[in-house]
């Protein structure tokens, strides 16, 4: 067993979940590198000290650049605001350094490319933070796919929809200000992803990308609270996307529905331990989608839990993707999703957002 020193950038919601992830990946999937709680970065001494103390790190600071340049932080994950994602992983590819970074990959599409082509020129470990893909039923689900279960695929709808700014009357915050903060920015990036991974490339879309409430309290929205678009898929297939944060009701409506030529897939993260299949099998009578519980069986349950239908959390996702970087920094193989895949995610959306403006269908790979 070697130890691996662990930096984490950004000590709130994204960071707390990583340190929580790294501190017990090893017990859990038995890793070869076991990760050191190396150093925590904050932005300013005081947080960075009480992140520090919370989570079990060695140390803290305040300055990004001291973590990344420090000999003992081995491997560098960025939970920071996106803005700041290309400065951090440039410095860190510069040291030959894996990143594992959050998403979106970058605050803009010439950062991403910029991020994906300084991990190229490295030959430096990167990956991004796509976890809902994560799921042991997501996975199994592109299993189904992939395997041709349900055919070949005709038709894809999907969404990632939350309520958190469902209100109007609530007050504006900084995830108001800025397209990479807006729903296109936010959420649909997961969603995005998802469609990719269970159905391949996206060659052409028409979007609507719009702004529910334009004012919150005193302050002007200058971003979108919900967005769709139809889309076509390099296999053929037809596809329906949606993305708000002020769907009511929803609180992880990260769903999809796939639709193939012997069969149907339907999935909720909201009911993240169960898969819905249905497949033209046996007497017409007797055909209807039939829930499938996770269990052993299933991708990546088995080291969490033994029972089936115990079920995996949300934790759980950010701890498969630690195993994931730590697989790739000890094989020295890339494992995906990689930067060159939030490269291409961060192309939809830009494409996405053109659409809107020009209301018109648009070609991805003109991005």
């Amino acid at each position: 067993m070697t130890e691996i020193g662990i930096g984490i950038i950004g000590g709130g919601y994204m960071g707390k979940a990583h340190a929580a992830a790294y501190a017990s990946v090893g017990a859990i999937f038995d890793t070869a590198l076991r990760p050191r709680l190396e150093m925590v970065c904050a932005s300013s001494d005081a947080s960075a000290e009480r992140y520090q103390k919370a989570f079990g790190f060695a140390r803290g600071t305040a300055d990004w650049r001291v973590l990344v340049h420090d000999p003992k932080v081995e491997a560098v994950v960025i939970a920071s605001p996106q803005d700041t994602h290309r400065d951090i992983a440039l410095a860190a590819f510069a040291l030959g350094k894996p990143v594992f970074c959050e998403k979106p990959l970058g605050a803009t599409l010439a950062d991403s490319i910029a991020m994906t082509e300084a991990a190229k020129q490295a030959g430096a470990i990167n990956m991004v933070g796509f976890n809902y893909i994560r799921t042991p039923a997501a996975q199994y689900a592109r299993q189904l796919v992939a395997d041709g279960r349900i055919g070949d695929i005709t038709w894809f709808r999907g969404e990632h929809t939350e309520d958190f700014f469902a209100d109007p009357a609530l007050p504006a915050t900084w995830r108001c200000q800025g397209m990479g903060n807006g729903t296109m920015g936010d959420l649909a990036p997961h969603m995005i992803n998802g469609a990719r991974a269970l159905i391949g490339p996206i060659t052409a879309l028409c979007a609507q990308v719009e702004t529910v409430h334009a004012q919150r309290g005193n302050s002007a929205v200058t971003n979108d609270d919900q967005a769709q678009f139809m889309c076509r898929f390099e296999n053929g297939a037809q596809g329906h996307l949606f993305f708000s944060r002020v769907a009511t009701g929803r609180k992880m409506g990260y769903a999809y529905e796939i639709h193939g030529t012997k069969g149907a897939i339907r999935f909720d993260q909201e009911d993240q331990n169960a898969l819905h299949l249905y497949t033209m099998e046996g007497p017409e009578a007797e055909r209807g989608f039939r829930k499938i519980l996770t269990g052993p069986a299933h991708p990546d349950y088995l080291p969490f839990c033994q029972g089936p239908g115990h079920g995996t959390g949300y934790q759980d996702q950010i701890i498969i993707e630690a195993k994931d970087f730590l697989t790739a920094i000890a094989t020295k193989t890339n494992i995906w999703p990689t930067f060159a895949e939030g490269l291409e995610v961060n192309r939809v959306v830009t494409a996405a957002i053109d659409s809107s403006d020009k209301q018109t269908w648009v070609n991805v790979s003109d991005y």
